[in-house]
């Protein structure tokens, strides 16, 4: 009896949805007023289980690049438990040289952090990474990793922190290394755990069920209601949905005929397609690997 009110449970929730407009057109798009920080503000604060307040968005990656780019990056300046400044980089990322563009957005916003001749008063970086592809993962779907300290090679009940003092003559001292979160939505099984689930059911299915509680998500489905829309912001979005799809089954392609024919053919197949949907020769030299020769070549400039 209780196997089946909880089935009648479930299916009444999901009868119950509110679609949404996909987060990572949102933060590419749609959340940059001060007004919609609430929405990230819980976002953020249900990951890391602290009150986080978003303070200001310092940087939006491709804002001058065509709206049909796929891969989305903002990063963000926040107050963490009502102390701790601390800058967050949320990215959205395409499957090919994924860690790379990890390891590069965290190194981009900790070089920018110091300005010449300057102390490295480096501030906390949240490396927020989403990833609709599976990574090789078997049964998750939220990973984090940070490291905390140095181990003694030889003996390793020593352990040297990776903190920093906040001042040249302060005692107090805070953890300065990034931390890392991974989260690959298509891997959830739509069992909430937590309240975080609501936002990775969200990040999954594009939808939120009257029921969610979670920060934020109230805010969330309503500047994000897809009927909310005016007809030229739901053909943009048509648009910017359509060669997400069409990037994902070029990269899937990619990988699946690179293994049998070689990565070259591919590669300049891919190299077509990302400048054909709106990447830069630099973007493109990123994230393939490939020299601005080769890349011109390709593309016959």
């Amino acid at each position: 009896m209780n196997t089946v009110k909880k089935v009648l449970k479930k299916t009444v929730a999901k009868a119950n949805e509110r679609e949404l407009v996909s987060f990572d057109f949102a933060v590419k798009y749609m959340l940059r007023d001060k007004k919609d920080y609430i929405v990230l503000n819980g976002f953020l604060s249900e990951l890391l289980n602290k009150k986080v307040e978003v303070k200001s968005l310092e940087d939006v990656e491709n804002i001058k690049v065509h709206k049909n780019d796929k891969t989305t990056r903002v990063d963000l300046k926040a107050q963490i438990n009502g102390g701790e400044i601390a800058l967050f980089e949320i990215q959205f990322l395409q499957e090919f040289d994924f860690f790379g563009r990890v390891l590069y957005g965290v190194s981009s916003v900790l070089v920018d952090q110091v300005k010449e001749g300057e102390l490295y008063n480096i501030k906390k970086i949240y490396s927020i990474n989403i990833a609709y592809f599976n990574l090789n993962a078997k049964r998750e779907y939220l990973f984090s990793g940070k490291l905390n300290s140095f181990q003694g090679v030889h003996y390793k009940d020593e352990l040297i922190p990776f903190a920093q003092a906040i001042a040249p003559k302060s005692k107090k001292k805070i953890d300065i290394h990034p931390e890392y979160y991974l989260i690959l939505p298509k891997m959830f099984d739509e069992k909430l755990r937590s309240r975080f689930d609501e936002w990775v059911y969200i990040l999954k299915n594009s939808t939120a069920r009257d029921d969610f509680k979670a920060a934020g998500i109230k805010e969330a489905k309503t500047k994000l209601d897809y009927l909310r829309m005016s007809p030229e912001e739901k053909k943009e979005y048509k648009i910017y949905m359509e060669n997400r799809r069409s990037t994902d089954s070029v990269i899937l392609t990619a990988k699946a005929e690179g293994e049998l024919k070689g990565e070259s053919k591919e590669r300049a197949r891919l190299v077509k397609h990302m400048y054909k949907t709106g990447s830069s020769v630099v973007q493109i030299i990123k994230s393939t690997g490939l020299t601005e020769k080769n890349v011109k070549q390709i593309l016959s400039l």
